[in-house]
């Protein structure tokens, strides 16, 4: 009983943002490249010094740390597409698509082309133009100085990598409790165990027979019929009149026309009076509103008042509990429900509790008897309401996968920032062993930098998940509340991932043998 209230089909919005989301991650991969190059930057100084010693000039070196870099995007584009070919029916499978990769395109291979360059001059730009500055004789003497901006530089990429992080890891947290949130909350009628069956060929007309032998069947709790499967907001009603109406209230009314025993079928709340009855012949011109459309129309007690719509004059014979009849981006829209006698649409069955697939054996067996030249098909309500939020589970998902990739990835470039502390600070952790430093202070040292910045990160982070999350969750008229703990949460997880991380170069630092430390220079 619930409609989108949004385009059925994928939103454009969300492959534009996974695209910049992507963009992010793979400028992520790239500040690792520069992070791990240079961090091994002592290892590669001495081919640096003997180059220029020779006679290399600065920009033939720059040249060709970008040729390796651009080399290492080619082998890895590569890959890279076998990993896309072998994952893309995973994906289709999630998606709902049918998505193939376009290699007779040569468009496809341009852009892969320039993808490529792209990223391995971006990539390989700062270990270039770093590696190729070096001076021959300092190298040549084991004495490499970094500068205090240089230093800075890294720190800020760190920074960078941990924000987007953080940022993806609070939108997966956020999205993955909303649609938790709307497909758990109580709807105000009961969708389990709730099944239609399309009214095709004669079955309209054999209603009454249909009905008779399914309530004899087993599974079978109760059965009505009504209009719109799961859409109760397809109908509207733009002339309607009650005492005491304002002249200038314009306010449109959703409606659907059903048969009786709608309300104990559709499993809603009856508040006061009564469902429509065979035994009250009235009933056909009688109305069944739901709270929104009382607050409306203003009757202190509805029942048994005057109520027009469309022309047609009739009384309210019931009020219901407001149940959302359409999605949850839509807030509950005033209904009147009217009853009819022509029988279309959909035949609302409610199967007993525990014996659903005795009630559809029984569905399929009077329906095959009663309509044998039609094919037998049927819809839970419970699937007709997920497949509203198929775009948001597909997005979380999605998501968790994004949030995945960047915490693998951001951590690779910690580890890089770990090796290069390491590297500048070998002759420094010998020097502290010797005087008596234990392994633990080294290890808490060597970390309490790095972690710092990703509790920086986490700062800087936090109101751009909570900006770009609460525009997200504002398509919905009922969503969470984003609260602190959840920032926090995610911060505290960035940490031990980070504390994880760099652990294990901090620790193979500290209880490393002082003596060869010492022996660097």
């Amino acid at each position: 009983m619930a409609s989108t209230g949004k385009p059925s089909g994928g939103r454009a919005e969300y492959v534009n943002i996974f695209t910049i989301v992507a963009l992010f991650i793979l400028l992520i991969a790239c500040i690792n490249f520069m992070n791990l190059t240079t961090a091994r930057s002592v290892k590669r100084a001495k081919e640096v010094g003997i180059r220029k010693t020779v006679g290399a000039l600065r920009s033939k070196l720059i040249i060709k740390f970008l040729s390796e870099a651009v080399l290492l995007c080619i082998l890895s584009a590569i890959l890279s597409l076998f990993l896309v070919k072998l994952a893309l029916p995973a994906f289709n499978d999630l998606t709902g698509k049918q998505l193939v990769l376009p290699i007779a395109q040569p468009s496809f291979w341009w852009k892969i082309i320039i993808l490529v360059l792209i990223t391995g001059l971006v990539s390989g730009s700062y270990p270039a133009l770093f590696l190729s500055s070096l001076n021959p004789v300092r190298v040549l003497k084991g004495s490499i100085k970094f500068s205090l901006s240089a230093l800075w530089f890294r720190k800020g990429l760190a920074i960078f990598q941990f924000v987007i992080s953080i940022v993806l890891i609070i939108g997966a947290i956020v999205i993955a409790r909303q649609v938790n949130y709307i497909q758990a909350k109580d709807l105000g009628f009961n969708k389990e165990n709730l099944v239609y069956i399309p009214f095709e060929g004669d079955l309209g007309s054999k209603y009454e027979v249909f009905k008779q032998e399914l309530l004899q069947m087993p599974g079978i709790k109760s059965i009505t019929y009504t209009g719109m499967m799961s859409r109760l907001d397809n109908g509207w009603a733009f002339d309607t009149y009650w005492t005491g109406k304002n002249p200038n209230n314009k306010l449109s009314f959703n409606t659907e026309s059903v048969g009786y025993d709608f309300i104990i079928t559709g499993g809603l709340t009856l508040i006061k009076g009564r469902d429509f009855a065979r035994d009250f012949p009235s009933d056909t011109t009688g109305y069944i509103i739901n709270e929104k459309a009382l607050s409306v129309i203003g009757y202190k007690d509805p029942i048994g008042q005057p109520l027009t719509v469309d022309g047609h004059k009739g009384k309210i014979i019931g009020l219901v509990r407001d149940f959302n009849f359409s999605s949850l981006h839509n807030p509950i829209r005033p209904l009147i429900i009217t009853f009819t006698n022509d029988v279309w649409g959909y035949a609302l069955i409610h199967a007993q509790p525990g014996k659903t697939k005795q009630a559809i054996a029984s569905m399929e067996k009077v329906y095959k008897q009663l309509n044998p030249e039609y094919a037998f098909t049927f819809q839970f309500s419970d699937e007709e309401y997920g497949r509203l939020y198929q775009n948001e589970q597909i997005v979380g998902k999605l998501s968790d996968g994004f949030a995945f990739l960047a915490i693998i990835i951001s951590c690779l470039g910690l580890l890089g920032l770990a090796m290069f502390t390491v590297e500048q600070r070998t002759k420094e952790i010998g020097i502290r062993k010797v005087l008596g430093a234990s392994a633990a202070k080294i290890v808490v040292m060597l970390s309490k930098d790095i972690l710092k910045l990703v509790i920086v990160s986490a700062v800087i982070a936090t109101p751009f998940a909570f900006l770009a999350m609460n525009k997200w969750i504002q398509q919905f008229a009922y969503r969470i509340h984003i609260s602190a703990w959840l920032f926090v949460g995610a911060g505290l997880f960035a940490l031990f991932i980070s504390l994880s991380t760099i652990s294990f170069q901090a620790i193979r630092a500290a209880v490393a043998n002082p003596m060869k430390s010492l022996k660097t220079e």
